[in-house]
């Protein structure tokens, strides 16, 4: 006899991604993995006394969300720092800062996230004297959007050791001013670690983007309970998105060890890949903790068996790497993080180890440089489905779009990071590019049109985590003029790049981003049938219960 299905849900709107199992309204559910799709009576007939039974009320019924490149420790651990996104001008941000500094009178710094560049100066950024006059008393510190720079003001800089400069690694920079002090302003991960040092959590949410290494000091039980905590947070409010897997893109063993032990405990609500970060200082002798990770970590709930690289910045910072001066200087092309020989030699060994890469590439040359290391390691081992990727790809020139679907590379998008994503101001990234380089910048379209594969994903939390904010930056960009290309996605290409496609990326689309008999029972109920909504008022539409693995994660009430 048949087990009946734990639970059913009938009468939905379904986008299955499945060609044979289209036109389905119901589906059914046994032991974590769907078992069955077809019409409501189809699936009633199969219920027992035990079995649940959701009536999605005509609204879409989809695979769940997967986000294919978030931060999870950090962005868990930022939703209880104080968030300055719309703040602007000195009084403004002051206002935000003084009750959040009454509110935690035991931090060692003051944390904020999600300030603007522009936040107290439409011409440049703060400085150290700007945030004395903020908050006068205490160190303090905030995070910009894109977390490649951080502003500390005198006393912040005082207690992290480096208000007179010090080392960094490469790409990195503690900006000095004439007087031989520090201006506030700190550039990349290894300018800003001594200041993270200083955070509630220590800067262990952010070590494995910073070195890749493991946290030092080794985390204590009482640090790794308040980790877990967090991360708790963070799950929950992925899963309130509709949200039912994540990609890394930094990590650690810590991180692996704390996501593996919410597992058993029962914590963990979203599956969760995490990478090996590779930095520039380190010996390629590293990689062979890659394999180690990629060896331990293969469960259908944390694994990894990427290896994450930086090849440059972002535009707003000028640390990009660029094929030419950025238009307001006459030598500053951006901070190419890895040299190309040693770049190149670093994706020759982890194709060769049968590793997935991705790199964060935003400049133009940037994009180019990390094209070019895949030709080399694709020449060198012979091609393979590799599925590398090439992480936010904001400036490409011409010649390099079609570059991609040659090598059997993958775009991996954030459409709110763009201008006309409606998150970001829109004239922010223009002025710091010349105009032939806008025609293709943030070339969804461009990208598609070549044949490359492209996913989707939020670099949460750089904007936040929020799947219908970041759906409506595709289907319904802003159109800034005549110098921007459309770059307008469809629903059915955005939702694909949200689910289906982002579990191909990982090499687990035979498991999930489909509904289909045998495949791992994790799926979205929306508050809408979204087909049917404006494309300019998707954001009315979201998540009304989550399920991952068979368990619901996530119901509105």
């Amino acid at each position: 006899m048949t087990t009946p299905p734990d639970l059913i849900i009938v009468n939905g709107a379904l986008i299955t991604f499945d060609a044979d199992t289209q036109g389905a309204t119901a589906i059914a559910i046994a032991s974590g993995k769907i078992s069955a799709l077809g019409t409501d009576a189809e699936m009633r007939a199969l219920a027992g006394p035990e079995t649940r039974l959701i009536d999605a009320d005509k609204a879409t019924v989809m695979p769940g969300f997967i986000d294919s490149h978030v931060h999870l420790f950090c962005g868990s651990v930022e939703l209880g720092y104080l968030d300055l996104h719309g703040v602007q001008g000195r009084a403004a941000l002051q206002d935000a800062v003084t009750p959040y500094a009454a509110n935690t009178p035991d931090d060692a710094i003051l944390f904020a996230v999600q300030a603007d560049y522009a936040i107290l100066h439409a011409d440049k950024t703060p400085t150290r004297h700007d945030l004395d006059t903020v908050c006068p008393d205490r160190p303090f510190a905030m995070f910009a959007p894109d977390h490649h720079t951080v502003w500390a003001n005198t006393a912040a800089l005082q207690l992290a050791g480096i208000e007179r400069g010090g080392e960094t690694a490469a790409g990195c920079e503690i900006v000095m001013g004439d007087d031989g002090m520090a201006t506030g302003e700190l550039r990349e991960p290894g300018a800003y670690a001594a200041v993270l040092a200083l955070t509630r959590h220590g800067g262990r949410d952010l070590a494995g983007l910073i070195s890749g290494k493991d946290p030092v000091p080794t985390p204590t039980q009482s640090d790794r309970a308040k980790d877990k905590a967090a991360l708790a947070r963070g799950m929950h409010h992925c899963a309130a998105q509709g949200i039912t897997g994540v990609q890394c893109m930094d990590g650690n063993f810590y991180q692996l060890e704390l996501l593996s032990e919410m597992e058993a405990e029962g914590t963990l609500l979203c599956r969760v890949s995490v990478p090996f970060h590779l930095r520039p200082e380190d010996p390629l002798d590293r990689l062979s903790e890659a394999a180690v990770m990629t060896a331990t970590y293969t469960g259908d709930m944390v694994y990894s068996g990427t290896v994450k690289m930086f090849v440059d910045g972002v535009i707003e910072g000028r640390t990009a790497l660029m094929l030419q001066p950025y238009p307001d200087t006459t030598d500053t092309y951006g901070d190419p993080v890895f040299s190309a020989e040693h770049f190149n030699e670093a994706c020759t060994r982890i194709d060769e180890m049968g590793l997935q890469i991705a790199v964060h590439a935003i400049g133009d040359g940037g994009v180019r440089r990390t094209l070019d290391a895949y030709e080399t390691a694709q020449t060198a081992n012979g091609k393979r489905d590799s599925r590398h990727r090439i992480e936010h790809l904001e400036t490409m020139h011409p010649d390099d779009v079609p570059r991609l679907a040659e090598l059997g590379a993958v775009a991996s998008i954030q459409p709110g990071h763009a201008p006309f994503g409606g998150i970001f101001p829109p004239t922010g990234v223009g002025k710091y590019l010349h105009p032939h380089q806008i025609p293709t910048a943030y070339p969804w379209t461009q990208l598609r049109d070549s044949g490359a594969p492209m996913i989707f994903s939020t670099d949460w939390p750089v904007i936040g985590v929020d799947v219908m904010t970041n759906i409506k930056a595709a289907i319904a960009p802003l159109d800034l003029g005549p110098d921007w290309v459309d770059q307008t996605q469809s629903l059915m290409q955005t939702l694909a790049s949200y689910t289906r496609d982002n579990a191909w990326v990982e090499f687990r689309e035979h498991q999930k981003g489909r509904l289909a008999p045998g495949m791992l029972a994790d799926i979205v109920v929306l508050s809408h049938d979204i087909t049917t909504l404006d494309p300019a008022r998707i954001t009315d539409a979201s998540a009304r219960l989550t399920i991952c693995n068979g368990h619901v994660t996530f119901a509105s009430t």
